[in-house]
């Protein structure tokens, strides 16, 4: 347990959060809505503060990060808790949890997390996730410090539900993004996952303007975000707003948590990679029993680049800078041959 950042003492024993944009009003001896910020005497302490559910080496791609790497591995871990309520979650058993009713929590130090990252001679670093980073951000601060500091990369998989003075702080020490953008529209966020869309919206605005790689989930579930005209408003946006060479990651819904929708069909997903495609020419299908969508084409002349299957990856259209070998355009900022 450790003082948190970002939050103000109130009248009566009372504090707020300032951390994310529920800015949570707590009382002594309770949490704010992400279950592991807690008033204690009329200081906010962070409880998951070096509390590891899961810690593994992953495939980059699985981030998903297509563009960051590709080929590559990284050290993935999580603690528990989330600022977000989403009855979908497929992390539920640690995002929907306490430190009080979760048990299997392992204790690590700094020290010991960058031990095991420099373990795997494919890895480029540390990435954040399992559950939201953005409530253990002391801790993923104090790493990505020093993992920068050891020439580790440091990667953020997140909601994006952040307020702006922590992400100012943290953006530096963060190399590569991936923001869930859950639906767009307000009304989903606000039933779905007990939040707003425009803090995400100016999360994602932020760290494309920081120059950050930025790549983007969307989670498509049946009848609640699979509206054609709104999709188009949001690849729309993401073009404007972002860039037509931002990364987009169509995902497929399955049942979980407390939601029993079925599945996404097919042939809705397909639907929607072939309109995303004509907005943005860098958008994969995922979380799917094929590896349609997953293979990255060059926009310029369409030649195939990187061929994935599954999570494992070729190189075939790459020279040794990330440029097509056809036609010289630059297709990753970010890779190592």
């Amino acid at each position: 347990m450790q003082e948190a950042k970002y939050y103000k003492p109130l009248d009566h024993g009372k504090v707020r959060c300032n951390l994310c944009p529920h800015y949570c009003i707590i009382e002594d001896g309770d949490r704010g809505l992400c279950g592991v910020r807690k008033n204690i005497n009329h200081h906010l302490k962070t409880e998951n503060y070096g509390l590891v559910s899961a810690i593994q080496f992953d495939p980059i791609e699985k981030k998903p990060l297509y563009h960051f790497y590709p080929g590559r591995s990284i050290l993935s871990f999580g603690s528990i808790g989330c600022n977000f309520t989403c009855g979908f979650c497929q992390n539920c058993d640690i995002s929907q949890t306490t430190v009080d009713d979760y048990p299997w929590l392992n204790h690590y130090t700094i020290d010991q997390i960058l031990s095991i990252a420099f373990s795997d001679e494919s890895s480029v670093g540390i990435a954040y996730t399992y559950n939201e980073p953005t409530i253990y951000f002391e801790f993923m601060m104090d790493i990505a410090r020093e993992a920068e500091r050891a020439k580790l990369s440091n990667v953020m998989v997140s909601n994006g539900y952040i307020t702006p003075e922590p992400l100012e702080e943290l953006m530096p020490h963060i190399d590569a993004f991936n923001i869930d953008l859950k639906a767009f529209r307000n009304d989903f966020y606000k039933i779905q996952s007990g939040a707003r869309l425009k803090p995400v919206k100016e999360t994602l605005k932020k760290i494309s303007t920081a120059g950050k790689h930025l790549e983007i989930t969307n989670l498509i579930i049946p009848t609640l975000n699979d509206e054609i005209d709104n999709f188009r408003e949001m690849l729309s946006w993401i073009k404007t707003e972002l860039g037509e060479e931002t990364v987009l990651h169509l995902s497929r819904y399955f049942p979980a948590y407390q939601m029993t929708i079925p599945a996404t069909p097919r042939k809705t997903l397909d639907s929607l990679f072939e309109l995303a495609r004509e907005y943005l020419p860098y958008s994969y299908l995922g979380n799917i029993n094929s590896d349609q969508g997953s293979d990255t084409h060059c926009p310029a002349c369409s030649s195939l680049v990187i061929e994935r299957t599954g999570y494992s990856t070729r190189i075939s259209g790459l020279d040794d800078s990330g440029h097509c070998t056809q036609c010289h355009k630059s297709i990753l900022k970010y890779y190592k041959p």
